[in-house]
């Protein structure tokens, strides 16, 4: 059994701080617990006090079940164990027990009961007016405090009164009694950052969440108080494949070399102050001008090398940089390829409800952060943090331990504190990235539909669109500008306060004859040495933080699942005489509304069908599950007996010709515009095609002939241009089936008659499914079905329909009765300054008259 002894070890007081190259077991174990039970105890009475007057407790569905909870709870209980546990094995124990280790054991677990009082409250309670997620301060601080006592243990490590020296039993077992702590305040640490056992939402919206109807835009599923380092394992994982170049000897050498120059850096970082105390103590002390001058020349050196303060513009640093070019455009390359390549490969779906200008301004910031990021974590990150390290072990082991201490606690105070407000400015971040994508969003939706703005007379509405989502960015931009300088300024203060005490502590000591004036220079020199890195420090964490909100937005374009998929054991179409097939087929663009409803048709190989029906009977979507934009959800579409989703989409698509309704072209010239039909075809290819679709006498009027550009979307041209553009694309990629969506809907009469000549000749032994409103230019087909509410009503040659007298004979009788009564209303029209009668154009669609007939009114 232990004997009772004193309160602090034989021949120890309390007010000793440091004794024997070490702090003092008796005040280090008095002052720890007692710092633990103020935080649980004090502070967590006040906490838990709130929480059960303000607070409420939590619906059960929103607590969320995690066994890394169950993980907190448990290493708070072995925490108490240990501490009942090693106070027991000293009481049994031989020898002296000093009355310190008592009053540690109980405190402790006094404080550790409140802890894990405190967390089982967080967990069933919440404060409603309270939006921010994670634990309380009160919580992160206890685990803190409890994590950076275990850490001050290393400052002892030369004092023969810790455990490090395992020379009896009882250090033995009081080391593996710290390792214990150890790992589990570490653990405790970093879970709490995480918080597993509270939602990861706030909770008064996911209280809310139920009674929100409102459709979220593109791009916007982040909630402005989530944590950036939420999901970060999954970031990273994106960001392994980009870190290491694959495949590349050269660039992975130029990967190794950089690193290894990091670690020259960080040498050269401890050599340069010590050199400049060697130059002032020589002085002092009159050494020869050999001497003084070879040491000169080594810190002017070392100098060199290092560059300005902490190496930022030094010799080795400027290398590293250049050195890394290479690798950085690699990594820049392939993030942008890789999302461009995964844009093109998501569905028809994505592409209609996207917003064009968010996007491209997620890309830009997301693909920049991944460069800033990679930059930012490996040759600023480690390496500060490499120097906070070997600063705390140079000046304990060096100086003293007092100047190790005021280094490790201005650190662990600067970053805390930055991670802390840096957190707290997270959403503020995302919040004027959000408006900043609205802004552009605006603007860039403004630009591309100018013509509407114009015909509606709306460029003071869109300019005051614009502006007020430029005031609402600039207010989210003030917010994010007003929190960074709270944060400087803080940083500023405990970059002030560590240097003020070590200066002071410093100096006297060389009044007392105990340092030389060159270790005060070198304190001086290394502090602030250090002091740099650390000042950017705080921006390298938030432009880490930023890269992760910009790459949020990117990663989630990322995590766009495909909707169509090939099948894994997909082969190409084999294509023989081009039968196409639909058997009962559903289909419905969301889930409720059915578009298709058991279709069933074939068309032979060679012949022409014609699908006509009023519009949103289903017409167009039978031509876009043809080119499998969309998967079916039942029955089965055939191409000479094979399911297209067993082929591969690209095998499908080579065989299909589209001559869609809305001809969309590249901002580029008329040959290159013609010639993405085919981008191998000759420019004698390209123009044959385009004589074919009654187009090549047109661009030949043109000043720049073939090489006009078309502006944007092909504005420039009108949209029978556009349209004749179009087919002659498809001419020139010679599909063997064809497709035509109202392919001559913007021709006039005399050219819709060339166009469908020329169809004639391009479709003849070709598959081809055309659709039409106007049917006098389907009436050749060889067989027409007419749509109606997703069914096909009826089919039919043209005059088998019309003897049924049916649907069909009742859109043809319309069609004919509409063109009668416009020939004979619209054939002279009076000309007003001439009193002179002209002939007009007896070609007006049923748009067109609805038009009239509203100007009229």
């Amino acid at each position: 059994m232990a004997v009772l002894g004193s309160y602090c070890e034989a021949n120890a007081s309390i007010s000793e701080v440091w004794i024997q190259s070490g702090l003092s077991p008796c005040f280090f174990f008095t002052l720890l617990p007692i710092l633990l039970l103020t935080v649980s105890l004090l502070f967590g009475t006040f906490h838990c006090i709130c929480y059960r007057k303000y607070g409420t407790a939590m619906e059960p569905k929103y607590i969320p079940r995690s066994q890394l909870y169950k993980l907190q709870l448990g290493l708070s209980a072995i925490l108490q164990v240990q501490f009942v546990g090693g106070l027991l094995w000293q009481t049994i124990s031989p020898g002296v027990l000093p009355g310190f280790v008592i009053l540690y054991g109980c405190l402790s677990v006094v404080g550790w009961t409140c802890a894990i009082i405190l967390l089982q409250v967080e967990r069933n309670r919440v404060m409603m007016l309270d939006r921010t997620r994670g634990h309380s301060v009160i919580l992160l601080l206890f685990w803190s405090l409890a994590f950076a006592g275990e850490n001050l243990s290393f400052i002892s490590w030369s004092s023969p009164l810790w455990w490090w020296s395992l020379e009896t039993t009882v250090k033995k077992v009081q080391f593996g009694l710290w390792v214990l702590r150890y790992i589990c305040t570490a653990l405790l640490f970093v879970l709490g950052l995480w918080a597993p056992g509270l939602p990861q939402r706030p909770y008064m919206l996911l209280i809310n969440e139920d009674e929100q109807d409102i459709e979220q835009p593109l791009l916007s599923g982040t909630e402005s108080n989530r944590s950036t380092w939420q999901d970060f394992g999954k970031k990273v994982k994106l960001l392994v494949p980009y870190m290491w170049p694959k495949g590349n000897m050269l660039l992975q050498g130029l990967v190794i070399l950089c690193l290894l120059l990091l670690g020259a850096e960080r040498a050269i970082n401890i050599f340069v102050p010590v050199f400049y105390k060697n130059i002032v103590n020589e002085l002092a002390a009159g050494e020869s001008w050999n001497t003084l001058a070879v040491t000169v020349c080594i810190y002017v050196l070392l100098k060199f090398l290092q560059g300005g303060g902490a190496g930022s513009s030094g010799f080795v640093s400027n290398m590293r940089t250049f050195l890394w070019i290479r690798v950085q455009q690699f990594t820049n390359r392939e993030v942008q390829v890789q999302l461009f390549a995964h844009l093109h490969s998501l569905s028809l779906r994505w592409h209609l409800g996207r917003r064009t200008g968010e996007v491209l301004r997620s890309v830009d910031r997301g693909t920049a952060s991944i460069n800033s990021l990679l930059s930012y974590i490996v040759f600023s990150i480690f390496p500060t943090i490499a120097d906070i390290i070997i600063a705390i072990i140079y000046f304990s082991t060096f100086f003293n331990a007092w100047f190790g201490l005021i280094v490790f606690v201005c650190m662990a105070l600067y970053l805390t504190l930055t991670i802390i407000i840096t957190e707290w400015r997270t959403k503020y971040r995302r919040d004027m990235n959000s408006m900043d994508n609205d802004a552009k969003s605006k603007a860039v939706d403004s630009l591309l539909n100018f013509e509407t703005v114009k015909y509606y007379n709306a460029e003071a509405y869109e300019v005051s669109r614009f502006n007020s989502a430029i005031l609402k960015y600039q207010v989210s931009e003030w917010k994010v500008n007003a929190s960074l300088a709270l944060l400087n300024q803080t940083q500023n203060l405990i970059i002030g306060s560590g240097l003020l005490a070590g200066s002071m502590l410093c100096a006297y000591f060389v009044t007392e004859n105990k340092f030389q004036i060159g270790d005060y220079v070198l304190f001086g020199t290394y502090i602030v040495q250090l002091y740099t890195p650390l000042n950017w420090f705080g921006t390298y964490y938030r432009m880490i933080q930023s890269s992760f909100i910009d790459m949020e937005n990117m990663f989630e374009l990322f995590t766009e699942e495909q909707e169509v998929r090939d099948d894994p054991d997909a082969g190409n179409l084999l294509f023989k005489l081009g039968k196409v097939e639909f058997e009962n087929v559903h289909f419905n663009y969301v889930n409720g509304k059915e578009i298709l409803k058991d279709v069933s048709f074939t068309v032979m190989p060679g012949q022409t069908v014609a699908l006509v029906g009023p519009s949103g009977s289903g017409k167009s979507t039978i031509i876009r599950l043809l080119f499998r934009f969309y998967d079916i959800q039942g029955g089965c579409i055939r191409i000479d007996g094979q399911d297209i989703a067993k082929v591969k989409q690209s095998s499908l698509r080579s065989h299909i010709g589209v001559v869609p309704q809305d001809t969309v072209l590249f901002n580029n010239t008329i040959r290159d515009n013609i010639r993405y039909g085919r981008v191998t075809a000759t420019d004698e290819e390209v123009e044959e095609a385009a004589q074919a679709a009654d187009i090549h006498d047109k661009i030949m009027t043109f000043p720049d002939g073939y090489d006009t550009a078309v502006g944007e979307r092909g504005l420039k041209l009108s949209g029978g241009e556009k349209q004749r553009v179009a087919i002659a694309r498809t001419i020139l990629k010679a599909p063997q089936i064809i497709l035509l969506d109202e392919a001559t809907s913007a021709l006039d009469t005399q050219t819709e008659r060339n166009i469908q000549s020329s169809l004639s000749t391009v479709c003849a032994n070709r598959t081809t499914i055309v659709v039409a409103h106007r049917l006098s230019t389907i009436i050749n087909a060889d067989q027409i079905l007419v749509i109606k509410e997703g069914r096909i009503a009826e089919r039919g040659r043209h005059d088998e329909l019309l003897s049924k007298g049916g649907l069909y004979a009742d859109m043809w009788m319309k069609q004919q009765q509409g063109q009668d009564t416009d020939s004979a209303s619209d054939t002279e029209v009076k000309d007003k300054s001439t009193e002179k009668l002209q002939p007009v154009s007896t070609d007006i669609t049923k748009a067109t008259r609805a038009s009239i007939q509203l100007c009229k009114a």
